[in-house]
C-alpha cells in the first residue's frame, strides 16, 4: 500500500499572488494570507413518499479574505474613491502555489470580479511590532487555470 510522501506537500510560502486592477498588472508581494471559499447555495426539497428532505443546488457565493502588510495604500484608494464618488472597482486575483521540493507541480486559481466588503483606514498599534491588516470580499467568477499533477506514491 502507498503512502503520501511529506516532501510533496506544498508550503505556504512558496507561491505568488498578482491583482489585475484597471488592465494594470501588481504583485501582491504583500499579502501574507489568502483565502478564497466557493459555497453552494441549497434549497430544500420536500417530496411526497420521502420523510426526509433533499437538497438542489440553486447557486453559488464565493467569499475570500486575505491578511497583508500594513504596507500598501493601493485597497485604500479604492475604497476610498468608492466613498468619494460611488464609482465601485472590480478586479481579478491571479494566485499561484508552487513549491519547487513537492512533486505535485504547481496550482494557478484566478478569482473573478473581485470586491472588497472593508478595509482599514488607517491603524496604529503601540503593541505590535510589524503592523498587518486584514480584508475581507466577494467575487463573482474563478477559473482554474492550472492544477497540481497527481504526487507519485512512496
Amino acid at each position: 500500500m502507498g503512502f503520501f510522501r511529506a516532501g510533496d506537500t506544498v508550503s505556504g510560502q512558496e507561491g505568488r499572488a498578482y491583482a489585475t486592477i484597471g488592465g494594470r498588472v501588481e504583485e501582491m508581494f504583500y499579502v501574507k494570507k489568502i483565502e478564497a471559499t466557493a459555497e453552494k447555495q441549497k434549497t430544500e426539497v420536500k417530496v411526497l413518499g420521502r420523510r426526509g428532505a433533499q437538497n438542489k443546488a440553486t447557486g453559488w457565493k464565493g467569499t475570500g479574505s486575505m491578511t497583508i502588510y500594513y504596507a500598501t495604500s493601493r485597497f485604500r484608494q479604492l475604497m476610498v474613491d468608492y466613498i468619494n464618488t460611488g464609482v465601485d472597482t472590480y478586479f481579478d486575483i491571479l494566485v499561484t502555489n508552487q513549491d519547487p521540493n513537492s512533486g505535485t507541480g504547481s496550482q494557478t486559481v484566478i478569482l473573478k470580479g473581485v470586491n472588497l466588503d472593508k478595509v482599514v483606514l488607517t491603524k496604529i498599534d503601540t503593541d505590535s511590532e510589524i503592523l498587518d491588516e486584514d480584508i475581507d470580499f466577494t467575487f463573482d467568477g474563478v477559473e482554474l487555470a492550472g492544477a497540481f499533477t497527481t504526487p507519485t506514491l512512496g
